[in-house]
């Protein structure tokens, strides 16, 4: 009986170093990047933008999803760091991405948000200014994506596959 036991064990523990074997190999081969960002209106109907040092244009806010975080946790995160925003009531999926502008393994993961700001964002070297702006009164410089993001949210567009 300990023979057979023996035995199990030896095939459970090669089944499970077969699977992170192969989930390694998946990594290493197909892996992808992750990103989320959202559409953050505010009690008025206003969008929350953010302009950044190191690329050009107004853009929504977001980031990287990084490991051990979930893609909401990445989002209420970034939403702090970027805006000193906080989500009131549930994020609302609105559609993924593949955003091969940036790479051919990028995907960004786009919400609809209800925000409040806890206080005024100050410039630091990754922002350099941000705000909220009435829809009809966007600033010069918004991104072509962030113009498509919300015909795509009022229902004028479907949505895109990509970015």
């Amino acid at each position: 009986m300990s023979d057979d036991i023996s035995r199990d064990e030896k095939r459970g523990l090669g089944v499970r170093l077969l699977g992170f074997a192969l989930h390694t190999y998946f990594a290493l081969t197909r892996s992808m990047t992750l990103g989320v960002r959202a559409a953050c209106f505010d009690g008025e109907g206003r969008i929350f933008l953010v302009r950044h040092s190191y690329i050009a244009g107004w853009h929504m806010p977001g980031g990287g999803v990084e490991r051990h975080e979930t893609v909401e946790q990445a989002l209420a995160k970034e939403l702090r760091e970027e805006g000193n925003l906080v989500i009131s009531g549930r994020p609302q999926l609105f559609h993924v991405y593949f955003n091969n502008r940036t790479s051919r393994r990028d995907h960004v993961v786009f919400y609809r948000v209800e925000v409040t700001q806890t206080a005024l964002r100050k410039p630091d070297r990754e922002i350099v200014e941000s705000g909220f702006f009435p829809l009809d009164a966007l600033p010069k410089g918004a991104t072509k994506a962030t113009y498509r993001r919300l015909k795509e949210l009022e229902g004028a567009e479907p949505p895109s596959n990509y970015w």
